[in-house]
């Protein structure tokens, strides 16, 4: 593994919620920690309600867990565009979110710990 990512289960259980509505809840759920940024909460898909989202086009590449794709939230009330990643093929050293989904947090996105 990349020596400045550091992926552990998140303590506890963890929720997102979106424009009012819970997208999922897990006990299971991944943190990663990649050098200086805040750490990241990845929630395994099977505990997503994935019906809520619609993949997109966008892609990404990072050197150091490989190629990202994304995903909008879609509720009653709006769309929230590129709002979630997920690493479906990542490289070895990050094989722990294979299946995973992570949130871009803000006023419309809520991640926490319950």
């Amino acid at each position: 593994m990349a020596d400045h990512i550091r992926i552990r289960k998140a303590p506890g259980k963890w929720t997102v919620r979106s424009g009012g509505a819970v997208l999922g809840e897990s006990v299971n759920a991944l943190e990663l920690s990649e050098g200086d940024y805040p750490p990241v909460i990845y929630f395994p898909r099977a505990d997503i309600a994935m019906a809520m989202l619609d993949r997109t086009d966008k892609t990404t590449h990072c050197p150091h867990k490989g190629d990202a794709s994304y995903f909008s939230i879609v509720n009653r009330s709006s769309v929230f565009e590129n709002a979630v990643w997920t690493y479906e093929a990542p490289f070895e050293a990050v094989a722990e979110i294979k299946d995973h989904l992570a949130f871009y947090v803000g006023d419309d996105v809520k991640v926490e710990q319950v």
